[in-house]
């Protein structure tokens, strides 16, 4: 049985298409991904999801139930996390998570011993006694995480886990989120960060304007962009020159300057990088690094929804 199932969703908003026509799955014990620009559908979606919005038409399963027939039912099965922390700054981290057991109707056995290990697996239980208002941001995600964990759902609805928190963070978060599905927890994962969908989800979903783009692995997805090819390159003694000679090159369709290297967007890898080793001759630099590189999931996303990005470098018209 799948964790997912929703099959011609649609949510109206008088004449605003929030959702329209959406179907798609979600397999038991997988980290899908939903991706999209703001205004996408993404947030209607999981409140469609979760049983807090009802949808114009169209039906949305979770394991198998209804979830606007069985609400409740449903809800006991999943735990969730939105991008605005709940957490009460004048209580204490173990107040919170015993709070949030209660709400879950967790036996307090169960949610002693729950609170106790879900701290512990976040770097919190040390703080346990501190109060909330005293924690940084990247610890009160944490905290609003195990909270969300503590009825020890099957199915975890997590929107934008880790935006703009600390390295330290992100990396016990996307630990745990790999750790619960290999327990074979399913995780719904919205998110901005394309590169954290790239490595962390099993599939993608892509919504824009209230429709799925694509749904696919991250992998599979590049591969339907394949032309969108590229070579970052470094030069010895910088990239001012470079950018604007080797971006008028013919078999270059866009530049950027990314950090020390510039990357040349072409259809020709092979004949591109003959030409920046004649480049780099020509002017007395040496080559530091260059790589071939295939699209990006951020590549795709921008195919798909005709998101324009900040501007980079310069394309050619």
């Amino acid at each position: 049985m799948d964790a997912i199932e929703v099959f011609g969703l649609t949510r109206r908003f008088g004449d605003l298409v929030a959702l329209e026509d959406v179907s798609f799955s979600v397999k038991t014990g997988e980290i899908f991904g939903y991706l999209g620009p703001n205004g996408a559908g993404k947030t209607t979606t999981i409140r469609i999801l979760t049983g807090i919005t009802a949808p114009t038409s169209g039906t949305a399963r979770i394991f198998g139930m209804d979830i606007v027939r069985n609400t409740l039912q449903a809800r006991r099965q999943m735990g969730i996390v939105y991008e605005t922390s709940n957490v009460y700054d004048d209580l204490t981290a173990w107040q919170n998570i015993m709070f949030s057991g209660e709400l879950y109707h967790v036996g307090r056995k169960d949610r002693e011993k729950r609170g106790k290990d879900l701290l512990e697996t976040f770097g919190l239980w040390e703080r346990r006694d501190s109060r909330v208002k005293t924690f940084s941001k990247g610890m009160k995600r944490r905290l609003t995480i195990s909270m969300g964990l503590i009825n020890d759902p099957r199915l975890l609805f997590l929107d934008e886990p880790t935006s703009g928190l600390d390295v330290q963070s992100n990396l016990i978060i996307r630990e745990v989120i790999h750790d619960l599905t290999a327990r074979g927890v399913t995780v719904f994962l919205t998110t901005h960060n394309i590169e954290e969908a790239n490595i962390t989800c099993d599939r993608v979903a892509i919504i824009n304007k209230g429709r799925i783009a694509a749904i696919d692995t991250p992998e599979h997805l590049k591969r339907m962009i394949r032309s969108v090819q590229s070579v970052e390159v470094a030069f010895e003694n910088g990239t001012a020159g470079a950018f604007t000679d080797l971006g008028s090159l013919p078999l270059v369709s866009e530049v950027r300057k990314e950090g020390d290297k510039l990357r040349l967007y072409t259809e020709d890898p092979s004949s591109l990088l003959e030409e920046i080793m004649r480049y780099a001759a020509a002017h007395h630099t040496r080559v530091v690094s260059v790589t071939t590189l295939g699209p990006t999931l951020e590549d795709v996303f921008i195919r798909l929804t005709g998101l324009k990005m900040p501007a980079k470098g310069g394309s050619k018209t």
